[in-house]
């Protein structure tokens, strides 16, 4: 199996209830738009097969998961802490007006003030907050990825234009 054919979903978190329920937590932006009768949990660097009985989102990030085979609590603890993967066949297709901030993965980031500061490597997601990674004069520069920051993105040649706070780039190159 090669990983480049699965994205990740989430990871499971504890299990529930005495029948090997898991329950997960769902990092994938849209969940409710999955459609699987498969999933994948990682153990032991490999991405083990599982099929569905049961997958229900009783909240935006918390899915309660039944496996096939799965059926005891001593089982289901196994799968504590292991990741949850998707085949990208199942990934559901995005529409052209559908573009979001993580999209901005390995565009060239330039700024207003400074030219261009290099490719988007990294996009962390933290609580109502985006910051993007770029490689900058040898230095690893993070900046938000938010209106204030973003004044422009260009979806054909893979650029963003920003305008950063002044003397953010001097915080990391000093």
């Amino acid at each position: 199996m090669v990983t480049e054919d699965y994205f990740q979903i989430g990871t499971v978190t504890k299990t529930r209830g005495l029948k090997g329920e898991l329950q997960v937590f769902v990092a994938y932006d849209e969940p409710e738009k999955l459609k699987f009768t498969s999933l994948f949990i990682e153990l032991g660097g490999k991405l083990v097969p599982y099929f569905v009985s049961f997958f229900k989102l009783p909240q935006k990030n918390i899915a309660y998961v039944l496996l096939e085979d799965v059926d005891t609590v001593e089982k289901a603890a196994l799968l504590v802490k292991k990741n949850v993967f998707l085949s990208n066949k199942n990934k559901p297709k995005k529409k052209k007006n559908e573009f979001g901030l993580k999209d901005l993965l390995n565009f060239i980031a330039i700024d207003e003030n400074e030219g261009e500061l290099g490719e988007i490597i990294e996009i962390h997601e933290y609580p109502q907050q985006f910051i993007a990674t770029v490689s900058y004069k040898n230095q690893e520069v993070l900046f938000p990825l938010n209106e204030s920051i973003i004044k422009n993105i260009d979806v054909v040649k893979g650029v963003v234009i920003v305008d950063l706070p002044e003397g953010l780039l001097d915080v990391y190159l000093e």
